[in-house]
């Protein structure tokens, strides 16, 4: 063995270049001992940096990978290093479990192995994991690449079977990554790995264009001229592939004796599902022979072990792991491919290695055994432990820069990097600030340089997240997602029932209508233009809503009642809020330097409904009048942080705040949370709860009385009358509609005299709508953040292989488990029953019997992370944030109800992992039709943003119920909650007396009929949606990018589409002069002006010529030649146009000669 003695010269990149040196010599490993944290990845960008060849570097698994990607990305910048390091994931599942892996991670994984396939030169970073894991054969993943290039020829038919084969699901509309559809001769398809979907556009068969699209708005932009459409699954079988797998099945199941049943079901997946979960497992029964990525890898790549010790016992637990689960899968019978056929032995990773010229191995600590190779020792230090000791710190840096250390501070945002800025002056520092995220700073003694992370300073790990777009028309419901058996209300005729889409033949032509029928069989059909008419009923389905009789009396006197009522408690609501306009509240001061210091300290990168939440939050603290408004977004989305926002506003200007939250867990939770937000400020926060005796209590409530408590958080007991303030300015209520109704009431006393925010996540439907309406001030936040992942969701019978299977993935990743037992009597024999299946894992048990200390104790180190299981009631249902928890499961979810199982699911999902809930039921025969249609709804509310669908979707199944007060459910139930909605719209805008603007309808009679064919848009939603649009468009642009994203999405507009879109230009134009009708008579064009037209007839007559002329004071006439509908719809959108042009002139004030 060489060793080279640590190298004073003070020069990093020489110790880097001698490394380089080594490595070109053949024989010998290398290590490099010493380097510790962040220093890994300095070192390595020194070394990359004389590199002309791959390097590829392997973790000990995927969390340390992960850190060590985000120290290279910095890194390479500080060293100017153009190219950028690449992860290749694991697929975060144990071996042989009947899970796939998320489509993100097997596009990731596919464009690495594809961009290796190509000789394309990485810096490449694998967990272990990932590297043991054998992959799809390169030949097979060669054939399965479709290059495409704008003005080649391609057959629209083989691109659609190219993508099927290749794992993408048809879907009506590509909003996820995986999925395509087909629209005439548009291919759209989201590539997992791309920022954005894909739109290819054919003219017959030649790629016409290649353009992105935005898969919210659905428009398209940037024209590519190529794209490589890649695999979605690591296992995509051809006829033949399927065809060899299954006689290769049948074989071993034969040979190894395993149960028919299972290979049955398998053989039946294959055969007509084509993809199923959990099938990459059986990738060597249809490929010949699996390969390791290492066959992948350019001969002269460089390899880098970070801790070979770990990566040693790292890849000995894996191996123990992968021999236990499939020893377990065998002994059920199941059918499952040989471990060696699937992964890479322990021994055939060494052999792979040492096959490459040159690895390296980096080591914090001399590892043990034969001493092999050229060693490199490397003098660095950790940072000293300075979190939150400011004056400690300072001294410390004295210290360095007295020994001629260049220091250097790291921070993750623009904000915090002025903020460091600003605070290392006032203490008289002079220290570089760069941007940037390192996971641990260090300091390199023979170099003279200090890296120093910025929560080293300030004592808290940031978590990265980035901005995403905000979803649209969250609150939207209309006729979305119509399906037949649905109930529609009807603005005049009241409630019928959907029965189908029917194309009809009218005098003027063909068109699409809604069925819908009504009490006696009676059917109305209602054409696509009049949608606005009909609403969705959302109401109660214990029983379904009796049908309305058409023309019948019933309707129009049960719409009377409704509204008497709705009169009488809009009246009330608004004389509530009427006093706090007249109510004079404290106007808190405009922001000072120190405010917009906190904002800077906030972790993440606020989204732009945050900021704006936040903007408003602050304006109505500013006015005199108190202030109450609901903040609203789904569970994760950064609520807390406006609230803290406004908690530091009213604490700079010597008030109080109160911070009342439904459960005592919660206020723990709030109370960590709020004490590491302000903790660089002398801010005393406090809480009252169970967790506290009595006496502490006491004292508690003694000092916030003197005013020495500037926060407090606590349940209801802050509502008890021995609770007094000695000067409160803010009431922060999370999750209202989870406090008892006598808690309610001295809320709304207190909403008159002092400034009132409330969060919610899931908002009851008055308080959601109610908000809406202009009753109560709303701020809402509907951005996830962008590395934000959607909980994978699971109905399981309660089955012991899948507790243990959910458990073992979580714990294997690092992570932490929540499993939901609510009877207290029996929570200990299911922890008996976990620690029979997995002895060593640790077990905390958490209900809302203990002992307060011992209650609070199980949280605290849950949170801590020295527990990996907590077992426990719903008591942690609301608010508990703890990102390294991400798999629940929840025992006899049929028990709970809707927004309980969505609160639950909250409780994981906070980081940008994978998370899982898991709803174990007792087996679906005994289920009731309730329970059956909760589980069903969570199921399908997997998105990131359910919350928002939560409430209605609460409604249809539970009924309104206390929701709304008893006085008021039987009126939602009898008209359907979107329809009750419109009309307290309508009658608060009255009782305030406030005029809506005059909408005009106006009626087209021109023998012309417009409507979009099935054939154009098949989807029946996307043409409801589009009807719908088109209906409620008033202005030129919307009709223009209607017709925009029309031809955009679908193609060149067909004749009765161009028809439809020509009739709105007229409508929006007609609308404008408020003409009332327009009518085609014996070949002449009649206009129906309406008094309320401000046209002067002067002004008119001047516009006269021979085709157009007055008939009566009202009424224009228009002669025609009638040369076919489009001439005759242009002549008359022109005099229209001229006639609104005029209608502009006189409103400028311009004259008309």
């Amino acid at each position: 063995m060489t060793v080279i003695p640590t190298i004073e010269s003070g020069d990093f990149s020489a110790q880097a270049r001698l490394v380089h040196n080594w490595t070109e010599e053949a024989g010998d490993p290398i290590v490099v001992e010493g380097l510790r944290g962040s220093s890994r990845a300095f070192f390595l960008s020194k070394l990359i940096n004389t590199q002309k060849r791959p390097v590829v570097i392997f973790t000990a698994d995927q969390n340390r990978g992960e850190a060590l990607l985000e120290d290279l990305k910095y890194f390479f910048r500080y060293e100017k290093i153009k190219m950028k390091p690449c992860f290749f994931p694991a697929w975060e599942l144990l071996p042989y479990e009947p899970l796939s892996p998320l489509n993100e991670i097997s596009g990731e994984r596919l464009d690495i192995l594809n961009r290796l396939r190509t000789g394309e030169p990485l810096i490449l970073v694998i967990p272990l994991e990932a590297g043991l894991q054998k992959v799809m054969p390169r030949l097979v993943l060669e054939k399965l690449i479709l290059s495409i290039k704008r003005g080649m020829s391609l057959e629209r038919e083989f691109l659609e079977a190219c993508l099927s084969e290749n794992g993408f699901t048809r879907s009506p509309l590509v909003e996820n990554r995986g999925e395509f559809s087909v629209r005439g001769d548009i291919v759209d398809f989201y590539q997992p790995g791309r920022m954005n979907p894909l739109r290819i556009e054919f003219f017959g068969d030649e790629v016409e264009s290649i353009r992105e699209f935005d898969a919210l708005s659905q428009v398209s932009f940037n024209e590519m001229v190529a794209v490589n459409i890649l695999p979605v699954r690591e296992l995509c079988l051809s006829q033949v592939e399927k065809e060899l797998g299954i006689e290769a099945l049948k074989d071993f199941a034969e040979k190894n004796d395993c149960d028919r049943f299972a290979l049955k079901e398998i053989l039946e997946k294959i055969e007509h599902l084509g993809a199923f979960s959990g099938m990459e497992y059986l990738a060597p029964f249809f490929y010949k022979k699996c390969e390791s990525l290492f066959d992948y890898l350019p001969a002269d790549s460089l390899i880098v072990l970070e801790e070979e010790d770990q990566l040693q016992t790292k890849s000995e637990q894996f191996q123990d792991l992968i021999d236990t689960e499939y020893h377990s899968v065998m002994e059920r019978g199941d059918v499952a491919a040989f471990p060696n056929d699937l992964y890479l032995s322990i021994d055939e990773l060494k052999k792979y290695v040492s096959e490459f010229k040159g690895c390296v191995s980096l080591n914090t600590l001399k590892v043990s055994g034969d001493e092999v190779g050229r060693t490199l020792k490397i003098e660095v230090k950790p940072i000293p432990a300075l979190a939150g000791m400011f004056e400690t710190f300072s001294q410390q840096v004295v210290k360095w820069q007295k020994e001629e250390n260049k220091v250097v501070v790291v921070a993750p945002t623009k904000g915090q990097v002025r903020r460091i800025h600003e605070l290392l002056y006032d203490w008289g520092l002079e220290i570089d600030v760069d941007l940037g995220r390192v996971s641990e700073g260090f300091q390199l003694v023979s170099a003279r340089q200090v890296f120093i992370a910025e929560h080293e300073i300030f004592g808290i790990t940031h978590k990265h997240r980035h901005r995403r777009k905000p979803r649209s028309q969250a609150f939207q419901r209309g006729l979305k997602d119509l399906k037949e058996g649905d109930f529609l209300v009807h603005i005049d005729y009241g409630i019928g029932l959907y029965q189908r889409t029917k194309e009809l033949q009218t005098g003027v032509g063909g068109g699409e209508f809604l069925e819908i029928l009504y009490a006696d069989d009676e059917k109305l059909y209602l054409p696509m233009e009049a949608l606005g008419l009909v609403q969705k009923f959302v109401g109660s389905t214990e029983s379904p809503p009796p049908l309305s009789k058409m023309g019948g009396a019933a309707w129009k006197r049960q719409k009377k009642k409704v509204k008497e009522a709705i009169q009488e408690m809009a009246e009330d609501l608004l004389k509530l809020y009427a006093s706090r306009e007249l109510t004079k509240g404290h106007s808190f001061s405009h922001n000072t330097i120190l405010m917009r210091e906190f904002a800077d300290a906030f972790e993440y990168e606020e989204t732009e409904d945050q900021l704006k939440a936040i903007e408003e939050v602050e304006e109505d603290l500013e006015k005199e009048k108190p202030t109450d408004r609901l903040i609203c977004g789904d569970v994760g989305y950064g609520k807390t942080e406006v609230a803290m926002r406004a908690a530091f506003k009213v604490v700079l200007d010597k008030k109080q705040v109160a911070v009342l939250v439904p459960t005592t867990i919660l206020a723990q939770q709030h109370l960590q949370t709020f004490r590491e937000r302000f903790h660089e400020y002398p801010v005393n926060i406090d809480m009252v709860n169970r967790f506290r005796t009595p006496r502490e209590q006491k004292e508690t409530l003694a000092q916030l009385k003197k005013g020495n408590v500037d926060i407090i958080i606590g349940t209801h007991r802050l509502l008890s009358k021995d609770v007094e303030f000695a000067s409160l300015g803010l009431i922060v209520i999370d999750e209202e509609q989870r406090f008892g109704v006598k808690h309610k009431e001295k809320l709304k006393k207190l909403r008159n005299s002092v400034d009132i925010l409330t969060l919610t996540a899931t908002p009851i439907p008055r308080t959601l709508h109610f908000s809406l309406m202009g009753v109560r001030d709303l701020s809402v936040i509907e951005t996830p953040p962008v590395d934000r992942l959607a909980v994978k969701t699971f109905i399981r019978k309660f089955d012991e292989k899948v507790i243990r299977e959910a458990i073992m993935r979580e714990i294997d990743r690092g992570g932490q488990v929540f499993f939901v037992h609510n009877k207290i009597h029996s929570i200990h024999s299911i922890g008996e029953m976990i620690r029979r299946m997995i002895p060593d894992l640790r077990i905390a048990i958490a209900h809302g019997q203990l002992p307060e200390h011992q209650l609070e104790g199980v949280m605290k180190k849950f949170m801590d992370k020295e527990v990996d299981l907590l077992l426990c009631t719903s008591i942690i249902e609301s608010g508990l944030d703890i990102p390294s928890a991400n798999t629940i499961i929840i025992n006899r979810a049929d028990q709970f109800g809707l927004a309980q199982l969505y609160q639950l699911r909250g409780r994981v999902g906070r980081y940008k992992h994978q998370a899982y809930a898991y709803m174990l039921i007792p087996g679906t025969g005994g289920l009731k039709d309730e329970a059956r249609k909760r589980l069903s709804a969570i199921e399908e509310m997997s998105e990131l943003g359910a919350g928002f669908q939560l409430s209605a979707r609460d409604m249809e199944i539970r009924g309104v119920g206390n929701m709304l007060g008893h006085n008021q459910s039987g009126h939602i139930a009898s008209v359907g909650f979107d329809l009750y909605c419109k009309l307290v719209e309508d009658m608060v805008k009255d009782i305030r007396g406030k005029k809506t603007d005059l909408h005009i309808e106006t009626e087209l009679d021109l023998m012309v009929k417009g409507f979009i064919p099935k054939d154009y848009v098949s989807d029946l939603n996307q043409r409801l949606d589009f009807y719908r649009r088109i209906q409620v468009a008033s202005e030129h642009e919307e009709a223009m990018a209607v017709a925009s994203e029309l031809a955009d999405r679908y193609g060149p507009h067909p004749e009765p589409v161009a028809k439809l879109l020509a009739l709105l230009e007229i409508r929006i134009l007609c609308q404008k002069i408020h003409i009332s009708k327009v009518e085609l008579k014996q070949g002449d064009v009649y206009m129906h002006l309406l008094p309320t037209t401000t046209i002067n007839p002067q002004i008119l007559t001047s516009l006269f010529d021979k085709r157009l002329s007055m008939e009566s004071e009202y009424k224009v006439k228009v002669r025609l030649d009638r040369k076919g509908w489009k001439a005759d719809l242009n002549l008359i959108g022109n005099y229209l146009e001229r006639l609104a042009n005029s209608l502009h002139q006189v409103e400028e004030g311009v004259s008309i000669d």
